[in-house]
């Protein structure tokens, strides 16, 4: 049920968005809006105020503006308040008002999700110096080692570990060129990302350096806050051996309650804390919560907040069109895409979570939703400009039986990603993923 309220919240507010803009420019222009929708099929609730019916339909998938004379096949009246009837400019922004409404939003929520403040893994800003290889994993395989700088990344220079993410997720299953620096060499390799999680995102099983940081206290033991331990602490070893967040936490219940010194990282010094975990039912604990990695508190005002915000924003949209193309080219997996279901599966998880980490999320579909609103495909918003701007460019106007033919292909389009998304979705539920017995 939580899934299902939070998607259809989610959705409800990226749909009336993206219909207000359409809707608020149309009326600016003077044209006459027959129909605001949210949703599409039988209307469940409606009411009219002045030539408009409102209403929410059955199908909660999106949402229309219907204006007057907006079809070239339907019975045109030749009235000045009809769509067809304004100019190619007005039709424009008409038509571009909806998806840059969602990019808008896209803005102004992040903006409020980072004016909340948040935790930045410092490792992402770091150059993508690999710390660890998993065992078994496709960098081990392909000999990549610990203390090697991966410089690119299938052609794509990569200078922090957050830009070798990005370069990586989207190629599961695909051969790439890795180019390293190992010592004072440069070296090329050929290694094959792991799909990894539902999503089949690409890894290459290739970890930072990373020291476990103490954020918070926990109730059930007290060793760690007696003995001088603060929150933002990094833990970097243990009796004089490196640790991870994993191997922290196996040395402190392989000492039984006995005494353990703790190599602490506090404003730039070291210091040594001896502490004697606490026995907490069947472990042991020293009373604190950690993250696996260091973080910065990032606590912005409005001004910066925003700027973030772009930032962000402007990262996203690299992957997107990044994705875009792999698709296209092929170097990205079908099986990446996320369809209805998907998105309320991640919907409900982000509620669970909090308002906060719902709100990024409605952040970064509400710029999905306003990019791939823009692509030349007919039937979307960026089709109809496309074939606007086609006819601007012949200096005519195509023929109603030549643009029902385009819209047609568009439909085409349009309906087999969303079967494509919708097969995902599907495959991600555990007792439907059971009964397709050709997997």
């Amino acid at each position: 049920m939580t899934s299902l309220l939070a998607f259809l919240f989610v959705l409800g507010v990226l749909v009336f968005v993206h219909e207000l803009g359409h809707f608020v420019v149309a009326r600016r222009h003077g044209v006459r809006c027959l129909t605001f929708s949210l949703g599409f099929g039988p209307k469940i609730l409606q009411t009219k105020r002045g030539d408009t019916v409102y209403c929410i339909s059955a199908i909660p998938l999106g949402g229309y503006v219907k204006m007057a004379g907006e079809s070239p096949d339907e019975k045109r009246e030749g009235k000045d308040d009809e769509f067809l009837s304004k100019t190619k400019w007005q039709r424009f922004q008409i038509l571009i008002a909806g998806p840059a409404m969602n990019i808008v939003l896209a803005i102004v929520v992040m903006t409020v999700v980072l004016l909340q403040g948040a935790q930045v893994p410092l490792y992402e800003e770091q150059p993508p110096v690999v710390g660890l290889v998993a065992d078994d994993s496709p960098a081990a395989r392909a000999g990549i080692r610990r203390g090697d700088r991966i410089l690119s990344v299938a052609g794509r220079d990569v200078n922090t570990w957050e830009e070798l993410f990005y370069a990586v997720v989207p190629r599961a299953d695909r051969e790439i060129e890795v180019v390293l620096r190992r010592g004072t060499g440069i070296e090329s390799i050929s290694v094959t990302p792991e799909g990894q999680t539902e999503y089949n995102l690409g890894d290459l099983g290739v970890e930072p350096e990373m020291s476990p940081q103490v954020v918070a206290w926990s109730p059930s033991a007290m060793a760690a806050r007696d003995a001088g331990v603060q929150i933002g602490d990094v833990i970097e070893a243990v009796d004089g051996e490196a640790v991870t967040q994993r191997s922290l936490i196996d040395a402190i219940n392989a000492s039984n309650g006995g005494s353990i010194t703790l190599q602490v990282r506090r404003d730039g010094g070291m210091q040594e804390i001896a502490l004697a975990p606490q026995q907490v039912g069947d472990a042991w604990m020293i009373g604190v919560s950690l993250s696996p990695f260091e973080v910065r508190i990032v606590e912005p005002g409005l001004f910066g907040a925003f700027a973030l915000s772009l930032e962000q924003n402007y990262e996203w949209s690299g992957l997107i069109f990044q994705t875009i193309w792999g698709l296209l080219t092929r170097d990205t997996p079908t099986s990446q895409l996320v369809g209805p279901v998907g998105i309320a599966q991640l919907s409900g998880d982000a509620a669970q979570i909090g308002w906060v980490t719902l709100f990024g999320l409605m952040s970064m579909i509400s710029l999905n939703l306003g990019i791939l609103n823009l692509l030349p495909i007919p039937v979307l918003d960026g089709g109809h400009i496309f074939i606007m701007a086609m006819e601007g460019i012949s200096r005519r106007d195509f023929s109603v039986r030549l643009k029902e033919r385009m819209l047609l292909a568009g439909l085409v389009v349009l309906m087999t990603l969303m079967v494509t998304v919708i097969y995902n979705d599907l495959t991600r539920v555990a007792w439907i993923e059971r009964l397709m017995i050709w997997r």
